[in-house]
C-alpha cells in the first residue's frame, strides 16, 4: 500500500526502484502495482523479444491473461506504429474478446498493453501529464528488462538454449504432423468417389483455412525463435544509437549480407549484449575515438569484430574482458583479443549458432541399450524428464526408469555428473 505521508512523485520513485530490480518472471506483477494508482486496469500484458523463451509477462484478470494470444498483441501493436504514438482509448481483441486497451511501445520494441485503462491518479496532475508519466515508466522498465536478460547467470543462458532448441524441434515436428494431416484431408475430398459437392467444397475451404492458419502459428513462433542477421545488425545499430548521438566516440559499423542464415533468438539478443558490453569496455580506455563493429555469418556461426584505435593494450586477463569472455563460453563460443601498441585493440567472438554435440564419450563398456543411449544424450543436453518422454514418445515413469539404469550402469550419482562423464 502507497505511503500517504510521502508525496506522490516521492512515492512513484520508491515503487519505480522496486519494480527495477524485479525478476521479468515477477515484473509485470510488480509494474502493474505501482501503475494503478495512476491507471486503473483488469491487465497488464508485456510483449518483449528481448526474452525470445518467454515473450510474454502478464497479470490480472486470468479470462484475459490466460487467453491471450502473440497474434492478438502483434494487432496491437500495429495500431500503435500505424499512429506513432502510444494508444490510449483503442479497442482490441484481447484474451480473444474486445477491450478497450492503452498500449505503448519502448525505445527496446517492448509493447506494454493495460487492458480496460481507467486514468485515476491524483488531480493535481492534468491528463498531459499523465500520458507523458506511464510511457516514461515504461521505457525505465523494458530497459531493465533488457538488462537483465543480458547479464543473465551463465546457467540460465545454458539452460534457454537447450530449451529453444527443443522448443523449436517440437514445434517443427507439429507442424509437420498437422500439415500432413491435412495434405491427406485434402486428397481425400479431392476424389472423385465423393459426390455431395457442397460438403466437399466446404471441407475443402475449412482445410485450406486450417492449413493457412497452422503456418501461421509456426511462422510466428519461428519469428520469436530466430532473427534474420541483418535485422539483428540493425537493432543493434539502435541500441548503439545515443553513443553516436550524446558521446563523442565514433562507431563504424560494417553491414552483414542481407541473406544467409537467420539466426537463434538467444544469439541475436546475446550477440547485441556481447558487442554493447565490448563497446563500453573499449570506451573505458584513454585516447580511444573510434570503434568500428562487423558482423558476419558463414552459416554456423555468427562472427563478431569489434575494433578501438586506443593505445592496443587490451588483454583476455582485462576484468571487463574476463566477464565476457565467461558469457560467450555459455553459448559454447570463442572469445580472442588482440592488439598493436598505439594502433588499437581487436576483439574477435565466434557463437555458434547450434549447440554442439555435447555426447561423444558414450563407451561400449557401460552396456547401455539403445534406449538408454537416447535417454542419456538427451539428459546430456540438460533436458527434462517432461522433455525427453515427448521427444522419445514414452511416459515420464519410463524416463525415470532409464536414467536410474545409466546412472547406475556409468557410476555417476546424479544428471550433472553423467553430463560432465560425457564431456
Amino acid at each position: 500500500m502507497r505511503d500517504r505521508a510521502k508525496p506522490f512523485p516521492v512515492d512513484l520513485i520508491d515503487g519505480l526502484s522496486t519494480v527495477l530490480y524485479r525478476s521479468p518472471l515477477d515484473i509485470a506483477n510488480s509494474f502493474s502495482s505501482l501503475l494503478k494508482p495512476i491507471i486503473s486496469h483488469s491487465a497488464l500484458v508485456i510483449f518483449t523479444k528481448d526474452c525470445p523463451l518467454q515473450p510474454l509477462k502478464r497479470t490480472g484478470d486470468p479470462s484475459i491473461v490466460d487467453r491471450v494470444e502473440i497474434a492478438e498483441l502483434e494487432k496491437i501493436g500495429q495500431l500503435v506504429m500505424a499512429t506513432g504514438a502510444p494508444a490510449w482509448d483503442a479497442t482490441s481483441v484481447i484474451g480473444h474478446e474486445n477491450h478497450r486497451v492503452a498500449a505503448i511501445f519502448a525505445a527496446t520494441d517492448a509493447l506494454l498493453v493495460l487492458v480496460d485503462p481507467v486514468e485515476t491518479a491524483p488531480a493535481t496532475i492534468s491528463m498531459d501529464t499523465k500520458r507523458r508519466l506511464v510511457p516514461a515508466l515504461w521505457e525505465l522498465v523494458a530497459i531493465s528488462i533488457r538488462q537483465q536478460v543480458a547479464t543473465a547467470p551463465l546457467d540460465h543462458l545454458r539452460d534457454s538454449r537447450m530449451a529453444n532448441i527443443e522448443r523449436s524441434r517440437l514445434v517443427a515436428e507439429l507442424t509437420d504432423a498437422h500439415s500432413t494431416t491435412l495434405e491427406l484431408i485434402l486428397t481425400v475430398l479431392r476424389s472423385r468417389d465423393t459426390t455431395d459437392s457442397i460438403a466437399r467444397q466446404s471441407a475443402r475451404d475449412i482445410a485450406s483455412a486450417a492449413m493457412v492458419q497452422l503456418r501461421s502459428v509456426s511462422d510466428r513462433d519461428r519469428s520469436l525463435s530466430e532473427e534474420p542477421v541483418a535485422r539483428a545488425f540493425e537493432r543493434l545499430r539502435r541500441d548503439l544509437r545515443p553513443l553516436t548521438q550524446f558521446g563523442d566516440l565514433d562507431v563504424q559499423f560494417v553491414e552483414p549480407p542481407i541473406d544467409g542464415r537467420a539466426l537463434p533468438g538467444e544469439i541475436a539478443h546475446a550477440g547485441r549484449a556481447i558487442v554493447r558490453s565490448a563497446v563500453l569496455t573499449l570506451a573505458e580506455q584513454d585516447g580511444v575515438g573510434r570503434v568500428r563493429i562487423q558482423w558476419d555469418c558463414d552459416g554456423s556461426n555468427l562472427l563478431i569484430g569489434i575494433r578501438d584505435d586506443g593505445p592496443g593494450d587490451l588483454t583476455s586477463e582485462t576484468q571487463s574482458v574476463h566477464k565476457l569472455a565467461a558469457r560467450v563460453d555459455a553459448l559454447a563460443g570463442k572469445l580472442t583479443v588482440s592488439g598493436t601498441p598505439g594502433w588499437g585493440s581487436n576483439i574477435d567472438v565466434r557463437l555458434p549458432l547450434d549447440m554442439p554435440a555435447a555426447f561423444q564419450g558414450i563407451q561400449p563398456e557401460w552396456g547401455l541399450t539403445n534406449r538408454e543411449r537416447d535417454v542419456m544424450k538427451l539428459v546430456a543436453e540438460g533436458a527434462r524428464n517432461r522433455a525427453i518422454a515427448a521427444a522419445l514418445t514414452i511416459s515420464e515413469h519410463t524416463v525415470k526408469f532409464h536414467v536410474a539404469n545409466v546412472l547406475r550402469k556409468v557410476g555417476a550419482t546424479n544428471r550433472a555428473e553423467l553430463a560432465a562423464v560425457l564431456r
